[in-house]
């Protein structure tokens, strides 16, 4: 296997740069003569703008420009897509409002950009921002998820009637109101899937330049391409060689930055009407509460029917899914394909029917975060199959071995057409049982108890689908001293592509793993890409790594035989180095690399250099899927909440690397703990102001929140769909903590008569139950 063989846990290399303060993001980027820029933003959640008076603005010192929605217009600058044109149940389109990258005649939520400040400085640009007057007509404002649809609530736009983006089903929904009519049990549960506010580490930000007659663009994202083709296509109107895009190290993402956001062209904009280079960062409250895509914000109405045998007979669902202001370029894939397929579970129900409603309102747009889709869907399952139990008087655990799907069965395809190919589902959450000790959790509970405390276990199964997108191409390159160059179009933006991809090369080539560079976020040296997203980095990007390392040796072996005169078949290699079988003639790669570029060490035909590229695009997705169990107290006195023990047993396909595998894990928990416990994004139902604006008022998990993992993974059921064996891993962790934590929640108030509570769970929130001023439902 050697030093750097797959399966090794190796620290990964990108961290030396991050630790040392060596890394480079985008706010590192300082062009020469750059001017600065700063938004005025609304301050209303909806309204119309009478007029905007510059005049001040303009006069204040080092005020070089200021953009409207006027300019916008009269540039003939396009809109904003959305990228996923969803058909509903009667076969219409959505309704797809445009999305001006500048406020025009209209503002829809607070943050809503109204003017761009240009400036020499970014002091003297904010001090402008303050002197531009906007004179609004304020409207009434409607934010409630559940109540957009209500007829007589304020309309976000006119052509979406009850502000109504899109009306989804899927499945069967005859068959599933004949099971619920015929069921021995039926159990009804309304929960609320709560909003986030992502809050990256590094902010949003982006520089842009007119170099040449091309745009160029420098900002943090996910992957540069999917900005390009945008700012090419829907924005600009000009063909993608006029595009470039660069994206360097990246502090998180979790989503959000995959999308376009009305900054990025608006910076490469104003730099050509400057003929200078023009920088935006975005401050933590005046910008990123207000203007990042936030996460999640659903409310579902669940039925799920049983026969007396407590065996599912079919499962109803409606989703109402709050779209805020404008379509983000994937929301209305969120919750529809993304999250509604995964209903299915692991979990043999034999009919399902989901219906979607997208509503809009006046809000921060909301589109994919850390899971997309499969969390809500998750959660939504396993919180409606513990509340039955409880109501039902069965173990939590015993209803679920009597419908998990059998091993002996896979592959199998869903009531919701997933074929999932492998999976252990009984034997994973049987471990992961024995080795939270459930069989001494009473005593323990009898411990907390005699000290004040209210303790529960809950546990959860999960599963998703991912690992398949667009495909992915990577490109090799050897040179002269044999070190391998990888052109990769994912984008690391802090899950370890780097080191995985390094890994990856380095065992396929028998070299070392730091004679290997990844290039990566520079979209004209790495030509194409898919970015990342999905958890399908590895899946597509390391298949196709694999894929053009084979390549290059199989290219060097037929160079090796043209070299040392003797046939290709006779030619082994190990370690970097070819060899003449039973022979001591040999060439190291390096040596290869070098021949190769003389045509006339190359067999006829061959290009020069010892280089290969290969593309690959999964066939099917994968399915990643584990089980969570946490055991947590709650302090009476005080609500609050303490994370006593928490085990995880998941099934990954086939593991590149244990180490970075245990960090993805780690890190989904940890947002999958704030979901559940902390993050409460608050939108005032009579203005529309987010009353969560900063850090003052959203609370972020932090280290002692967590509790030690304790993480166990099998690899006896590797994807048969890709290669490597692999199944992602990235969002698992913010799939299975969510359900598992509010499970064990209800069982520690379950004297109190809890059989549901929404998330977060804060402490005020548990204090009220405890004492009486809370509803239990």
């Amino acid at each position: 296997m050697g030093q750097f063989g797959l399966g090794q846990s190796i620290l990964r290399t990108e961290d030396q740069r991050f630790l040392t303060g060596t890394g480079k993001f985008t706010d590192d980027i300082n062009l020469a003569g750059q001017a600065h820029a700063c938004f005025v933003r609304s301050p209303i959640a909806s309204g119309t703008i009478n007029s905007i008076d510059l005049e001040d603005a303009l006069q204040s010192p080092g005020v070089l420009k200021i953009i409207t929605g006027d300019d916008i217009k009269a540039a003939g600058l396009g809109t904003m897509p959305n990228k996923f044109p969803l058909k509903q149940a009667n076969g219409s389109p959505l309704v797809e409002p445009p999305r001006s990258v500048l406020a025009q005649g209209v503002v829809r939520h607070v943050g809503d950009p109204v003017c761009m400040v240009i400036a020499e400085t970014l002091a003297q640009a904010q001090d402008a921002a303050g002197l531009v007057y906007v004179d609004y007509d304020e409207h009434a404002a409607v934010t409630s998820t559940a109540n957009a649809a209500d007829p007589g609530q304020p309309q976000v736009w006119d052509q979406a009637p009850n502000n109504t983006c899109f009306d989804w089903e899927m499945g069967d929904r005859a068959a599933v109101d004949d099971a619920i009519a015929k069921a021995a049990h039926v159990v009804d549960l309304t929960l609320i899937n709560n909003r986030i506010i992502v809050n990256s580490m590094e902010p949003r930000n982006a520089i842009g330049a007119f170099e040449d007659g091309r745009y160029v663009l420098y900002t943090t994202s996910q992957g540069p391409h999917n900005l390009k083709n945008q700012l090419a296509e829907n924005i600009f109107n000009v063909d993608p060689a006029q595009v470039r895009v660069v994206t360097p190290d990246v502090g998180g993402g979790f989503g959000m930055k995959i999308f376009l956001y009305p900054e990025q062209p608006l910076v490469c904009f104003a730099a050509k009407e400057l003929g200078r280079p023009v920088k935006w960062n975005a401050e933590r409250s005046a910008d990123g509460f207000v203007s990042d895509d936030q996460g999640r914000d659903h409310v579902s109405k669940i039925k799920l029917a049983m026969d007396s045998e407590y065996r599912f007979l079919g499962l109803k669902v409606h989703t109402t899914a709050n779209l805020g202001a404008y379509l983000s370029n994937f929301a209305p894939f969120i919750p529809t394909f993304a999250g509604s397929q995964m209903l299915a579970a692991v979990y043999t129900t034999p009919h399902i029917h989901v219906e979607v409603k997208g509503v809009f309102t006046n809000t921060v747009p909301v589109d994919a975060y850390r899971g997309a889709g499969r969390p809500e869907a998750a959660y939504l399952v396993e919180r409606t199959i513990d509340k039955a139990a409880r109501e039902l008087g069965v173990d939590v655990a015993e209803i679920r071995r009597r419908n998990f799907i059998p091993e002996d069965q896979m592959p199998y395809t869903t009531a919701l057409e997933a074929t999932y190919d492998s999976g252990k589902f009984q034997r994973n959450m049987e471990v992961a049982i024995e080795r939270a000790d459930r069989d001494g959790f009473a005593e323990r509970r009898t411990s907390s108890a005699n000290d004040g405390k209210l303790r529960g276990l809950g546990l959860a199964y999960y599963i998703e689908a991912c690992g398949a997108g667009g495909g992915e191409t990577a490109t090799l390159d050897v040179d002269n001293s044999g070190h391998v160059t990888v052109l990769i179009g994912s984008q690391n933006n802090g899950q370890g592509h780097e080191t995985t991809y390094k890994q990856i090369v380095a065992a396929r080539l028998g070299i070392h793993i730091n004679d290997v560079t990844i290039v990566q976020g520079d979209s004209d040296i790495v030509l194409t890409g898919s970015g990342t997203g999905g958890s399908r980095a590895t899946s597509e990007g390391g298949t196709a790594t694999s894929m053009a390392s084979e390549s290059v040796l199989e290219k060097g072996r037929r160079i090796a035989g043209h070299a040392m005169e003797t046939a290709d078949g006779d030619i082994e290699y190990e370690d970097g180095v070819y060899t003449v079988a039973g022979t001591d003639r040999s060439m190291s790669l390096g040596e290869i690399a070098k021949a190769a570029m003389d045509a006339a060490n190359l067999p006829e035909g061959m290009e020069p250099g010892l280089k290969a590229a290969e593309f690959f695009k999964g066939p099917a997705k994968t399915y990643p899927n584990g089980c969570h169990v946490c055991e947590l107290e709650i302090d009476k006195d005080t609500g609050s909440v303490e994370i006593k023990r928490y085990t995880v047993v998941d099934d990954f396909g086939t593991v590149i690397n244990p180490l970075t595998l245990a960090g993805q894990v780690h890190g989904g928990i940890g947002q999958g703990l704030g979901q559940a416990l902390l993050e409460s994004t608050v939108y005032d139902e009579e203005s529309g102001q987010l009353l969560s604006g900063s850090f003052m008022d959203y609370t972020m998990p932090r280290a002692d929140d967590m509790a030690q993992v304790d993480f166990t993974y099998f690899e006896d059921a590797p994807c048969t769909a890709i290669p490597l064996g692999v199944k992602g891993a990235g969002e698992a962790g913010a799939i299975g903590a969510p359900p598992a934590i509010i499970n064990a929640l209800v069982d520690a108030l379950s004297d109190y008569g809890v059989t549901h509570i929404d998330m977060p769970a804060t402490p005020q929130s548990l204090w009220q139950i405890i004492n009486g001023a809370g509803r239990a439902e």
